[in-house]
């Protein structure tokens, strides 16, 4: 259905990928994985015609329709909703307002008018044949947490978040052959994940999806397009197939490539010490061919680095955690909490789900005193609890002039040097790295700096909102792996579900009507008592 050949992308000197051959076939759901900043938007960019290669091609199937997932959340402001979900097939779209605009002011006696109107007929009939555009742009919006008492309301009056649902509903409404979707799952609720899982799964077509979701990954692709190396490698398979098998490739090649290191040094001890001698210079010579032929680079393992996140906690917990007692919040008429009691034991960790907007940040904020108070009620924190704290707006938060190095040793000026060092080496910030400035570090990379500061931190009850926002799939499975290790207490706000199965053993669930759902136990376990799927 889609083919590149000898694909490239260049940013001045730099190269992103070259020479990048791939076929990719009808029926396969892709996922395409690979280092933050090693390309993988700007290769789904270019597939999708949306941006230049420096040279090459992308030859596409004829008649194929093609589906990217808009990334402006504020593009169609003026639409009501429906119409946002119905601009997804652009030439059903102009026919249908066409005969509206006809039919409301047209000149029937006009014959140009009424063969105007049969030509958007046949138009709309090539392209919802059953006349059912308007049914199913109900059900799809309705699935996705719209009431039909909202699809004629204009996008302006959404959050940004259900902006992102409708232009989820807009890419999947005209089920397109080929689908684009870079990190579809932004912004979602767990359940609103769930839901777009299952309509991937149905798709029929070819699909290359960019995630950071595990679970989700997992869930829908088929095979993974690895991007490294500056190449595409295939494999099939889910995320987790793919992981085992590349992990194991590397033990494999280091094993290999430290043999073949070995045997160069031998090498080249041998050539040093008789390449002088007279007698031995054939030897010599010999050994000089055979190190030529150890080919070292097809031995590279992959340029991923992992990091190796570490909690630690400096004082042992008491037998109280945190307790909230008869806790109400509102915001203008809106109430958030009213009356809210909830005990956290030592020991346990909690993720803490729900929509958007039902109040889970507000939440962190009241427990962490970060610049929201309950309106009543009282929050008790045991007296033995160190809290350690990474806010959703982590990005918004760090910033200055400062070095990182610096930046992390002014929040512990007593801290040891090698330890504030390690902690940003622990977060793949080693060597010079560590003296760039704040202000000239991504979003990612800032997450990266927040929990190189809960490391140093050691505190003894952890509360992340959102903590997987920007981070790629391998320092998430760190962050689940961390968690799962860390001997204190955890309250995580997360739709990531591989990071909630890696750690909590409670789930706190806020709906969207304020109910307030206590479960002791996994997600998965959760998910079964609910009657949902897991």
């Amino acid at each position: 259905m889609l083919q590149t050949v000898n694909l490239t992308k260049r940013f001045g000197g730099r190269v992103l990928f070259e020479n990048v051959n791939i076929k990719l076939d009808a029926g396969k759901r892709y996922g395409l994985i690979g280092a933050n900043g090693a390309g993988k938007s700007t290769f789904l960019k270019i597939v999708a015609g949306l941006e230049d290669a420096t040279s090459g091609e992308i030859v596409v199937g004829s008649g194929l329709k093609i589906g990217v997932l808009g990334q402006n959340q504020y593009a169609f402001e003026e639409f009501t909703i429906a119409d946002a979900v119905l601009y997804g097939n652009r030439r059903l779209y102009d026919a249908v307002k066409e005969k509206e605009r006809l039919y409301a002011e047209g000149d029937f006696d006009d014959d140009s008018v009424n063969e105007r109107l049969g030509e958007l007929e046949m138009v709309c009939v090539e392209e919802d044949p059953m006349y059912e555009y308007d049914v199913r742009i109900k059900k799809i919006l309705e699935e996705l947490g719209f009431p039909e008492s909202q699809h004629n309301d204009l996008m302006s009056s959404l959050p940004s978040a259900d902006k992102f649902k409708v232009l989820l509903a807009q890419v999947l409404f005209p089920k397109p052959d080929i689908l684009f979707l870079d990190e579809p799952t932004n912004n979602l609720d767990i359940h609103a994940i769930a839901w777009l899982e299952e309509q991937l799964k149905r798709h029929e077509g070819t699909m290359i999806v960019i995630s950071h979701d595990r679970h989700f990954l997992n869930s829908v692709v088929t095979h993974i397009l690895d991007l490294d190396f500056k190449t595409i490698r295939e494999f099939a398979g889910n995320y987790d197939d793919w992981y085992i098998a590349s992990n194991l490739l590397q033990k494999q090649r280091e094993m290999e490539r430290a043999k073949k290191l070995k045997e160069k040094e031998q090498l080249e001890n041998f050539i040093r010490r008789f390449s002088a001698n007279a007698s031995k210079a054939k030897q010599a010579t010999s050994r000089q061919k055979q190190l030529e032929k150890l080919d070292l680079d097809a031995l590279q393992v992959s340029s991923r680095r992992d990091p190796s996140i570490l909690f630690k906690k400096r004082r042992e917990l008491g037998k109280e955690a945190l307790e909230l007692v008869d806790v109400s919040k509102k915001f203008d008429d809106k109430v958030i909490f009213s009356n809210l009691t909830l005990k956290f034991e030592p020991g346990e960790k909690v993720a803490l789900i729900g929509p958007n907007g039902v109040g889970k940040t507000t939440l962190c904020k009241m427990v962490m005193d970060d610049g929201l108070k309950p309106d009543s009620g009282e929050i008790r924190w045991g007296a033995t609890v160190e809290p350690s704290y990474f806010p959703q707006d982590t990005t918004d938060r760090i910033k200055g002039s400062e070095t990182l190095y610096e930046w992390l040793r002014n929040h512990d000026r007593e801290a040891d040097i090698s330890e504030i060092r390690n902690c940003l080496g622990r977060m793949l910030f080693s060597g010079e790295e560590q003296e760039k400035s704040i202000e000239k570090i991504s979003g990612g990379e800032k997450h990266r700096m927040m929990l190189s500061k809960m490391m140093l931190e050691q505190g003894n009850f952890l509360i992340l909102d959102e903590p997987t926002n920007h981070l790629d799939l391998e320092a998430i499975i760190a962050l689940g792996e961390a968690l799962y290790n860390f001997d204190g207490n955890v309250i995580c706000v997360t739709h990531d579900r591989e990071l909630i199965d890696a750690f909590a053993n409670r789930i706190i669930e806020i709906k969207s009507d304020g109910e307030i759902v206590d479960f002791k136990g996994n997600y998965e376990e959760y998910a079964e008592a609910i009657g949902e799927m897991a």
